[in-house]
């Protein structure tokens, strides 16, 4: 059976548990190696007929792994279906039983391994990548590396199996990888999939189940792009008032960075933070208060008395945004830092907190790529190239939660780590991270737990975008998403 978009499982699991479950389902009797290729290529022949697809000439690219195995039943399975398919199959002198079983079962049919894929390439309509699956990681080698350019330059319509060849299953890296149209993935869903590089490669995910599922443990790694309503966001009474809704200070702005406290301030009201208040620069009083005057605003040259007290009135404290690295907004981060609040940390403030690193319980951290890099003093590239190892060692090293922005956003507390693939591209533009971290504030003064909050923050930010979208992701600002935040926290 096949399943996709919000019918997708939650759990995602590693290469390692995958061939685990397969060899327990195999040693156990309950199914053979040949079974499980044959119901692969049979899901991946279900969809393309589901697609209405058959009628269209198909060029099946195959492997010389498990992988290719279940490129050559779904060739078969065209072929006795009368279908216009071509097979082009990398080979080596040994072949493994599988894919010496697929072929085979594919020859007896009357196929034929065409010698090139020159000459069809540019005649067909799909193509069913079956090339690089699971076992797949760290660089493509040759002929791989020219088939996929080749792929990736034709006009078809691109179905891969299991993993776009050259997307890592464990990862999501593929510095060169197939730009699939969907992605048919079979017995689990892999993490890969879903952050980072593969991202931008997989299309549309489809799950295919082919009687694995009994033999999976429970997973800590749960994609949550459909949790929207189950995040945990607590009822409000009716005889609720604004001091019961959770107050936040906002610190930040340095010279000329007045939008950034702004955009977060504005981001908690909008999730429904009772009150808030922003520590800035004096002469930024116009610019926040300027068409949202519900904001409060404190003025600091110099951390003061009254400073402290607009840090001990909240219950949650909010540093970052435009803080700069200068002298003013060291000593702001030193003053929070005294505080005991449960406080949300971005931008400049991990830049900062990387030149004097520490360890807290009580906060967020919500570091890009190359802030991330920074904070474990690695290279951005690094950071991308393993994203999930990049966010334990992050939590680790810093403790409480940590929100590794970026495509397939990862929110990790220590022992759970939640998958976001939400989003899109128009995001990619400033003051999208402020509106953010406004959202896990002001979530968290309304007595969520960090981590509740930190998911349900990213979920939202990124649906919200998604809805803002639909008039165009090029030119999409952050203050586009404000009405659309509005409306899901009210439904979460």
């Amino acid at each position: 059976m096949l399943f996709s978009d919000a019918q997708l499982p939650l759990a995602l699991y590693t290469r390692q548990l995958i061939r685990d479950a397969e060899e327990k389902a195999i040693q156990s009797g309950v199914v053979s190696l040949f079974e499980l290729i044959d119901r692969a290529g049979q899901a991946a022949f279900e969809l393309l007929n589901g697609e209405a697809r058959l009628q269209q000439k198909i060029l099946v690219v195959a492997g010389y792994g498990n992988n290719g195995a279940d490129a050559y039943i779904c060739a078969t399975l065209l072929l006795e279906s009368g279908c216009q398919v071509s097979l082009y199959a990398i080979e080596r002198e040994e072949l493994g039983s599988g894919v010496s079983y697929a072929k085979a079962a594919f020859i007896a049919a009357g196929g034929h391994v065409i010698q090139s894929i020159e000459d069809v390439i540019d005649e067909v309509d799909i193509i069913v990548d079956g090339m690089l699956g699971t076992g797949f990681h760290g660089e493509v080698n040759e002929p791989f590396r020219k088939l996929i350019e080749t792929i990736n330059r034709s006009n078809a319509w691109i179905l891969s199996l299991d993993v776009p060849s050259g997307i890592d299953a464990d990862t999501g890296a593929g510095e060169l990888a197939i730009k699939a149209d969907v992605t048919l993935t079979f017995g689990a869903l892999k993490q890969g999939l879903f952050t980072g590089a593969a991202r931008d490669r997989v299309g549309r995910v489809v799950f295919a189940d082919i009687g694995l599922t009994t033999f999976f443990p429970p997973s800590d790694i749960i994609n949550i792009a459909h949790r929207l309503t189950d995040l945990g966001m607590p009822k409000r009474a009716q005889n609720s008032h604004k001091g019961a809704c959770g107050k936040v200070t906002v610190i930040g702005g340095d010279i000329g960075m007045a939008g950034a406290p702004r955009l977060a301030a504005e981001s908690c009201l909008r999730s429904g933070a009772g009150l808030v208040a922003v520590i800035s620069r004096p002469e930024h009083l116009a610019i926040i208060n300027n068409g949202r005057p519900e904001l409060m605003f404190r003025g600091c040259e110099l951390v003061d008395m009254e400073v402290y007290e607009r840090l001990g009135w909240a219950d949650i404290l909010l540093i970052g945004p435009g803080l700069g690295k200068h002298d003013w907004g060291y000593n702001l981060l030193k003053a929070a830092s005294l505080s005991d609040k449960p406080c949300v940390m971005d931008a400049d403030a991990l830049n900062l907190l990387a030149l004097e690193p520490r360890k807290q319980r009580n906060w967020v951290l919500t570091p890009h790529a190359g802030e991330a890099a920074r904070l474990l003093g690695i290279e951005t590239a690094d950071v991308e190239s393993d994203r999930f190892s990049a966010v334990k060692a992050l939590q680790a090293k810093y403790g409480g939660v940590v929100v590794l922005k970026g495509a397939g956003t990862l929110i990790f507390d220590g022992t759970v780590c939640h998958v976001a693939p939400v989003g899109n591209p128009g995001l990619a533009s400033g003051g999208s991270g402020d509106v953010l971290g406004g959202i896990i504030a002001g979530l968290m003064a309304q007595g969520m737990t960090l981590m509740d909050a930190s998911s349900a923050g990213v979920v939202i930010h990124g649906v919200a975008a998604d809805m803002a979208a639909k008039e165009g992701e090029r030119g999409m600002l952050a203050c586009d998403l404000f009405p659309f935040i509005r409306l899901l926290v009210d439904n979460i």
